[in-house]
C-alpha cells in the first residue's frame, strides 16, 4: 500500500511540474490531466471514493478535457503570450515562497490527535462507506439547504440563457426558415453584365 501512495504521489507532483514547465500548452494540459488522475489515485487510497471519483468527472472530464480542445483549436500566438508572462515571474516566485512557508508552518507543528475521527461532528457510522454516509447527511439532515443550493444553480444557468438570447439590434441573425423560402422570383441579386448583353431570369 505503502508502495503505490508513493506511486501516486510521485506522478501528481510530476505532473503537476511538468504542467507548469511545458512549452507546448497541448502537452501541459495532458500532464495536468496525469496530475489529477494521480490525485484521484491518492483519494482512493484515503477511502475518500466519491471525491475521487468527482475528480474524475469533473476536473478531468471536463474541465481539463475543454482546456485540451480550446488550446487545440484556437491558433493562439503562445511565444508572443510566452514572452508577456515573463514580466509576471518575479510575482510567481513571490506568491510561491508565500505558500511554501505557510505549508512548512501548518505541517511542521500539525498532527493529528489519537482517537481524532471518533470525535467529528458528524461521524462516520460502522460499516458504511464515505459515500454513502456523504448521502446520509445531504438528504437527511441537510436537505433543504441542498435543494436551494441546485435552485440557485438552476436559476444561474437559466439567467446565462436569458442573457446569451437576447435580441440585440447590432447583432445579426440567420433565420434559416426565411432562408430556405426563398422565392427566386421575388429576390435580388448582384449581377454585372456585359455591355450589350441582357440578363437570364431562368438563372436567378
Amino acid at each position: 500500500m505503502a508502495f503505490i501512495f508513493y506511486v501516486f504521489a510521485a506522478g501528481t507532483l510530476i505532473g503537476g511540474l511538468m504542467t507548469v514547465t511545458a512549452r507546448n500548452p497541448v502537452h501541459a494540459v495532458l500532464w495536468l490531466i496525469s496530475a489529477f488522475l494521480s490525485a484521484a489515485g491518492l483519494f482512493v487510497l484515503q477511502g475518500a471514493e466519491f471525491v475521487a471519483m468527482i475528480l474524475m468527472i469533473v476536473y478531468v472530464g471536463a474541465v481539463a478535457v475543454l482546456f485540451l480542445f480550446v488550446v487545440m483549436m484556437l491558433d493562439v500566438d503562445f511565444a508572443a503570450l510566452r514572452a508577456k508572462s515573463r514580466a509576471f515571474v518575479p510575482v510567481g516566485v513571490v506568491i510561491g515562497a508565500v505558500l511554501a512557508a505557510q505549508l512548512v508552518m501548518v505541517f511542521g507543528d500539525w498532527s493529528a490527535a489519537p482517537g481524532a475521527s471518533a470525535r467529528l461532528a458528524t461521524p462516520t457510522p460502522a460499516g458504511v462507506d464515505n459515500t454513502h454516509a456523504l448521502a446520509l447527511i445531504l438528504y437527511d439532515r441537510y436537505f433543504i439547504a441542498f435543494q436551494l443550493a441546485g435552485l440557485v444553480l438552476l436559476v444561474a444557468m437559466i439567467g446565462a440563457i436569458v442573457l446569451t438570447m437576447r435580441h440585440r439590434q447590432d447583432v445579426k441573425r440567420q433565420n434559416v426558415l426565411e432562408q430556405m423560402s426563398r422565392d427566386p422570383a421575388k429576390a435580388i441579386r448582384m449581377a454585372n453584365p456585359g455591355s450589350g448583353q441582357g440578363l437570364d431570369r431562368s438563372k436567378s
